[in-house]
């Protein structure tokens, strides 16, 4: 399987919620480095293996979101990474404003397993959203 394709299959579970099948694309060693600026990131935000990305990540998306999903824009494959930039979009429950987020995930891939996750994302705008910017 092509990393691109590798890549559509993970984003294409997630919005399924088929977080279990994502969770079997990651490597055992899987290094995930969380954006700091949420409130549920604790320490560094980095998680090491499957287990802790869905304790520390995955588990906490419906306390904290509602209608969450991730917009791509663009996907971009060179070599062993693959990058994808678009938005994060859905409802903040803590002011129940809709928000619009730029984001970017760089993935590195190993053995056709997601070994590698680094995300950049607007946290500012998810947690204090001016839902006129919501399109």
């Amino acid at each position: 399987m092509k990393n691109i394709d590798l890549a559509k299959t993970g984003y294409e579970k997630f919005s399924k919620g088929d977080i279990d099948g994502v969770l079997a694309m990651i490597d055992s060693k899987m290094e995930w480095h969380e954006c700091n600026g949420l409130p549920f990131i604790e320490g560094n935000g980095v998680f090491k293996g499957p287990e802790a990305v869905n304790k520390g990540v995955f588990s906490k998306i419906p306390e904290y979101y509602d209608q969450f999903n991730i917009e791509i824009e663009e996907l971009m494959e060179s070599d062993d990474r693959l990058i994808m930039k678009g938005y994060y979009r859905g409802t903040w429950k803590a002011t129940c404003k809709k928000f619009k987020a730029n984001a970017v995930h760089i993935w590195t891939v190993k053995n056709e397993k997601l070994s590698r996750f680094f995300q950049a994302v607007d946290t500012a705008t998810i947690i204090n959203p001016v839902e006129a910017k919501v399109m």
